[in-house]
């Protein structure tokens, strides 16, 4: 049931087209980690009940999963919010499409240094996903709380490039998403998505910042356009929508996991 590749080693071990076109089998992609232990649970409900063999691919980035999808490589993939997927549709041309909605993941941020946001001295550096969306994720939860102002807080896709009043003369370092935890010792306060985070060791209770469960970021289910209402699909979201999903869920991330089909 479960494949770990090296992402790239992606195109020598996944062809182009190598995923299953019939209704009995499919391949999804989840990012390597507590994730790919609940696309587990699904998988196991969706041979159960459906008769539906899923393969699961672990990937250990974020880009490579939606290569692997435009590709025909996978059936579907399961990892990304809607406005980073609305991102990488719009920057790579892919024609994708939401077949179903699994958790939100809130992110924090974290720090081994400081013990509160009123404690972070000016001039920290601050470390930021360096990703579409979730470098904005976290640059909006700053403008927020008034740490520095964006131009426009509305902009999913803000980068540092659009402060416009910076008071505490942060530094921010932007740095691929799966490093944040390694390079936490480093800064003074690193944004980290629950991916990477809940493996490292942290949760929400030790954030500095964190979203609250109304975050917009609700993660997905994404497939090509045309297959969302595929019956092998549709039977993956059903099995993943359901309350031993939730249950697993919960015992990894405790309430670090909120339900994004409720």
């Amino acid at each position: 049931m479960r494949k770990t590749l090296l992402a790239t080693l992606l195109a020598s071990t996944l062809p182009l087209g190598s995923a299953l076109a019939d209704d009995h089998a499919i391949k999804v992609g989840t990012v390597a980690g507590p994730e790919t232990q609940v696309m587990e649970v699904a998988a196991e409900i969706a041979e159960r009940e459906y008769g539906l063999e899923v393969e699961i691919i672990e990937f250990t980035d974020y880009v490579t999963p939606n290569a692997a999808l435009a590709d025909g490589s996978l059936d579907a993939n399961a990892y990304q919010h809607e406005p980073y997927m609305r991102s990488m549709v719009e920057d790579r041309g892919y024609d994708f499409a939401v077949a179903g909605y699994t958790f939100v993941y809130p992110i924090g941020a974290y720090s081994e240094k400081y013990d509160s946001i009123e404690a972070l001295p000016d001039g920290a550096t601050i470390a930021l996903p360096n990703d579409p969306s979730n470098e904005g994720r976290a640059l909006i939860l700053m403008h927020n709380l008034g740490l520095i102002e964006l131009a426009d807080p509305e902009n999913l896709e803000a980068t540092p490039l659009d402060i416009v009043e910076n008071p505490h003369d942060f530094e921010f370092r932007e740095i691929e998403a799966a490093q944040l935890p390694r390079v936490l010792p480093d800064v003074d306060l690193a944004f980290i998505n629950n991916t990477f985070a809940q493996p490292a060791g942290l949760t929400l209770d030790d954030a500095l910042i964190k979203e609250g469960p109304e975050s917009p970021y609700v993660n997905l289910i994404a497939v090509r356009a045309g297959d969302e209402e595929r019956e092998a699909i549709q039977q993956l979201v059903k099995a993943y929508q359901t309350d031993a999903v939730e249950a697993k869920a919960e015992e990894l991330f405790g309430a670090q996991a909120v339900p994004g089909w409720k």
